[in-house]
């Protein structure tokens, strides 16, 4: 039988700390960390980490992880997270998954991707990102489509993300993307999960409240914050956090903090976009929609009696 694990997740800003320390206390759980970037020490502000009365409120894991130079894979969430999760039920208790990062949560879910060879994937993903700097990406993308023609089907040659990523699975692994994916289709889910969505009725809310919690951020020091995180070896990772590269071309002097702001306003309001695209696939979730404001306690009523109607409590 498979091991029963709840998950919280939705777009930026929808309150899923909150909720996930709650129903930890309510029923005995531990949190896992599903968001990419909480796992780097020093990025606080910026990835809106918990704060240290929210981290004592409740057992978290994988938070403050790793240095911001250290490069994380999806397959290193994984083999983290997984361990972390089997501690949690070891104890008895509920695992509790929370953030935003849905290709960490669903791998995590699935049991999933691959084995990459330890500590070469990030020396491959920057000779990789470089080339493609380098020659461009219609002529990567035709290298791709020598090896793996199906997923290279699929992709726009601006799309540097997923072409590096398809190359460097290859190379990794001897197989293609597609492969791996097709095997982790056919393969029953590591976990039997029960997702809880956070959301806004109204759209324009949600993205009043993404434009609030970013000046929220420039308040408490994020400018600073960047400046401190530059100031040493960066992973390509820990680079894509939406806020630090904005911060620092304002830092550089290429543009103004204004700008950067309204940068950063617009990266996360299209970030909260795909995040609700990712989740709308999801079947059988318990969607919970804020009005005007969040009713946690309503909320977190309503997911205890999903998550005992699903037996995972």
């Amino acid at each position: 039988m498979q091991p029963k694990i709840a998950v919280i997740t939705g777009p930026t800003a929808t309150g899923k700390t909150r909720l996930g320390i709650e129903l930890a206390r309510r029923l005995s759980g531990e949190i896992v960390s599903g968001d990419s970037m909480q796992i780097y020490r020093g990025m606080d502000i910026g990835t809106a980490k918990p704060t240290p009365d929210e981290l004592a409120a409740a057992p978290h894991h994988l938070i403050d992880t790793a240095e911001p130079g250290e490069e994380w894979s999806v397959s290193r969430y994984v083999e983290a997270a997984d361990a972390a999760v089997q501690g949690i039920l070891a104890r008895g208790k509920l695992p509790i998954v929370v953030g935003g990062t849905g290709l960490y949560i669903d791998s995590l879910v699935r049991g999933g991707g691959f084995s990459e060879r330890s500590g070469e994937d990030g020396v491959c993903r920057r000779e990789l990102e470089e080339r493609y700097e380098e020659i461009g990406g219609e002529a990567m993308l035709t290298e791709l489509s020598q090896v793996d023609p199906e997923r290279a089907a699929k992709l726009h040659p601006a799309d540097r993300k997923r072409i590096v990523r398809a190359m460097e699975v290859f190379l990794l692994t001897g197989r293609t993307i597609t492969e791996h994916d097709r095997e982790s289709a056919g393969r029953a889910p590591r976990y039997d999960a029960a997702y809880i969505i956070l959301d806004y009725e109204d759209r324009a809310r949600l993205y009043a409240r993404i434009d609030a919690r970013v000046d929220e951020m420039a308040a408490q020091g994020l400018f600073e914050e960047a400046g401190r995180i530059f100031s040493g070896p960066v992973s390509s990772t820990a680079r894509q956090a939406i806020g630090y590269k904005e911060a620092k071309m304002a830092l550089d002097g290429l543009i103004s903090r204004e700008e950067a702001l309204e940068l950063i306003k617009r990266e996360s309001r299209r970030y909260a976009k795909r995040q609700l695209t990712w989740l709308h696939r999801r079947q059988g979730a318990l969607w919970i929609r804020w009005g005007a404001e969040p009713d946690f306690a309503a909320a977190a009523r309503d997911s205890t009696a999903f998550l005992a109607a699903h037996g995972i409590i």
